[in-house]
């Protein structure tokens, strides 16, 4: 695969990661449609903190929003967004413009590898018709698709792009084979070579889809240990002490991937007929979770003998979990709805959120680190992200006569606030 000169089509959380790795072996062309982020990375500077700014100025990866720059390329990785749409459907637009980036400026014997979370028949039926009629060329004799789920969890600076197993699949035996020999190259912590392109889409769609079941269950615990006055944490530490028990803790469920991914599986089968009841019910658990987070609070609020109307909160993180700027698809949101609904005046800060970015993707302003000198003003305080900055600050000074202190995620041990899923 040395003669391998490839494209990475979509330069996010886990395109540029993947990008640079390649490049260390490859000659390799980072495409985005945002001319802002390839101005950005081209100036060694990475927003979501992925890779660091003396790793970008060492590549010798470049970076294009222009799409004849793609020409010479003869691998194309897509790594672009798979979201769901306002109704929880799968929206593959994303995904449809890339094809049609890619189809226009295919050639004979390229291949097209898929890296973005669908469901199983996606590439094949979706994609591939797409390259088809862009390209002018057909599937399996003129050109070839793979499909290599990402596995990228951001902010993870120990499991990185090279150090995570890599499911890959090919659309004939000899594609499977070169694909697979090109991703092992780069990953040191080895592939698995599926059996063909529609068990590697299953098998991405499904890993988050069980820990999405898995948090759900425990959410659901925490509902019902709270009517029972009973401590979660406590409780799972206990429970934790059996060999097999598998260690979930509650809370939100957010992001790209465990928040989104179920969706493209039950739309899939929904289509052929199936109504997924298990999926769907932990999908509608963990969803409620911000808003049961927010009535939980004001009921500790009226405890206190807190008017509601007009009183002060102030939530601690936004984004969708710790030590990450990621703010895609943040169920803290939920929260911050539910507390607007009861007439609260919410307070909105974390270290890691891009400001801007929240206010164009949520309409939330983000207030300063100067807040957190005022705790004592707020009628309740919620740490609803682990950020490490957190842990730092003295929770202790609260006035709990006073200020209600919701560690959303056991932050802080039990005596020191007045609530915790």
């Amino acid at each position: 695969m040395n003669s391998s000169r490839i494209a990475i089509i979509g330069l996010g959380y886990v395109g540029l990661p993947l990008a640079v790795e390649f490049a260390k072996k490859y000659e390799t062309l980072g495409f985005d449609i945002n001319q802002g982020r390839i101005d950005d990375l081209t100036n060694g500077n990475d927003r979501t903190l992925e890779i660091t700014s003396d790793e970008l100025k060492k590549t010798s990866m470049k970076f294009t929003s222009k799409t004849d720059e793609l020409k010479n390329c003869n691998v194309f990785i897509v790594t672009v967004p798979t979201p769901i749409d306002e109704h929880k459907r799968p929206d593959l637009t994303p995904l449809m413009k890339a094809s049609e980036t890619v189809g226009k400026i295919l050639k004979i014997n390229d291949i097209v590898i898929y890296e973005s979370t669908v469901y199983p028949g996606c590439t094949e039926e979706d994609c591939v018709p797409i390259l088809e009629k862009h390209s002018g060329l057909k599937f399996n004799k003129d050109f070839f698709c793979g499909y290599s789920p990402e596995r990228i969890n951001p902010g993870d600076k120990e499991k990185t792009v090279s150090k995570i197993m890599k499911v890959t699949s090919g659309s004939t035996p000899e594609i499977a084979e070169k694909i697979n020999a090109l991703y092992a190259s780069i990953i040191t912590a080895g592939t698995f070579k599926a059996s063909s392109i529609k068990v590697a889409e299953a098998a991405k769609v499904i890993e988050n889809t069980q820990r999405d079941i898995n948090i759900a269950f425990i959410n659901e615990l925490s509902l019902i240990f709270n009517k029972l006055d009973l401590d979660t944490k406590e409780v799972l530490e206990a429970a934790g002490t059996k060999w097999n028990f598998l260690k979930f803790s509650p809370g939100l469920v957010g992001g790209h991937c465990i928040g989104v991914d179920p969706y493209y599986l039950t739309y899939k089968a929904e289509a052929l007929g199936y109504h997924p009841q298990v999926i769907l019910a932990g999908r509608r658990i963990n969803d409620g979770m911000g808003a049961y987070v927010a009535n939980q609070v004001v009921k500790l609020m009226i405890k206190k003998c807190h008017q509601i109307k007009d009183a002060k909160v102030l939530v601690l993180g936004l984004t969708f979990k710790e030590n990450c700027p990621d703010i895609r698809n943040t169920r803290v949101v939920d929260i911050v709805a539910e507390l607007n609904e009861f007439g609260c005046k919410v307070d909105l800060y974390d270290p890691w959120a891009n400001s801007a970015e929240v206010k164009h993707e949520y309409n939330l302003s983000m207030n300063s680190a100067d807040c957190l000198k005022q705790i004592d003003d707020y009628s309740a305080v919620i740490l609803a992200v682990a950020h490490n900055q957190f842990k730092e600050v003295d929770f202790s000074s609260i006035e709990k006569s006073k200020t209600v202190f919701y560690d959303l995620k056991g932050l802080f041990p039990k005596e020191l606030s007045d609530g915790r899923l």
